[in-house]
């Protein structure tokens, strides 16, 4: 389930090794035999297979998976192609065109983003069908934190995107001065109105980005381009 990580498994080499991820494990692969767990069982991992340790820019923290069937596929806020984009997506893309006017994309699948450098790590990376939270004493969070840890130490400049109250508790994981921490209300329809609309977080990481890397995340999905570069839209800081 986890065997190849690419350069992920040497980084979380004391992580993968441990005695507590070998149990989380084992109560993983029981779940998924016992029970419909999503995402698929060679999704567990895509965050991490998309977007490699040493090309991670930018962590955008979401909390479980999608519980719906046929939505998640192992990457926080994004859908499978060709499903409805749930609310907190589509509040997501409205803070997008608020900030930066990019019109909101008609898909929910964030794999462009992933590609350029965001990690789309969920706080759990797996859970039950039509259950919320059901696999969150399984041990996923003690070892997505040794991930935001483990960022956190390298010398090359990171952006978090710590959105809701679950996510703002990370922070303190994040010990290096170079890094940028952004935090907001969650986007979900219950709480987008509490300071989310209006962060203009996709602006401030672009702003960051260019500063220490020369270009931003190309955030507009209906585009081909691998990365914002120049004087386009996505680069705007003001």
């Amino acid at each position: 389930m986890y065997e190849k990580l690419g350069d992920w498994s040497e980084a979380l080499a004391d992580e993968l090794a441990a005695p507590y991820f070998k149990q989380l494990v084992q109560r993983v692969q029981q779940a998924y035999r016992t029970a419909t767990v999503y995402p698929p069982r060679g999704q567990v991992f895509t965050a991490f297979l998309k977007t490699p340790y040493k090309q991670v820019r930018v962590v955008l923290l979401g909390q479980d998976p999608y519980h719906g069937p046929g939505q998640a596929q192992g990457m926080s806020f994004s859908v499978a192609p060709g499903m409805p984009i749930p609310p907190s997506l589509q509040n997501i893309y409205q803070e997008l065109y608020d900030d930066l006017g990019i019109p909101p994309a008609d898909t929910g699948y964030l794999g462009p983003w992933a590609e350029q450098g965001v990690l789309l790590l969920n706080s759990c990376l797996t859970v039950q069908r039509g259950r919320a939270g059901s696999h969150r004493e399984f041990g996923w969070q003690r070892f997505t934190d040794a991930v935001i840890a483990k960022l956190g130490q390298r010398p090359e400049p990171i952006v978090f995107l710590l959105w809701g109250s679950d996510a703002g508790r990370k922070a303190p994981l994040i010990k290096g001065r170079q890094h940028l921490i952004l935090r907001a209300p969650h986007p979900s329809p219950l709480s987008a109105f509490r300071g989310f609309f209006g962060c203009r977080h996709f602006s401030q990481t672009n702003a960051f980005l260019l500063q220490h890397y020369g270009r931003g995340i190309e955030w507009n999905l209906g585009r081909n381009k691998t990365a914002a570069e120049g004087d386009g839209p996505c680069n705007k800081s003001e």
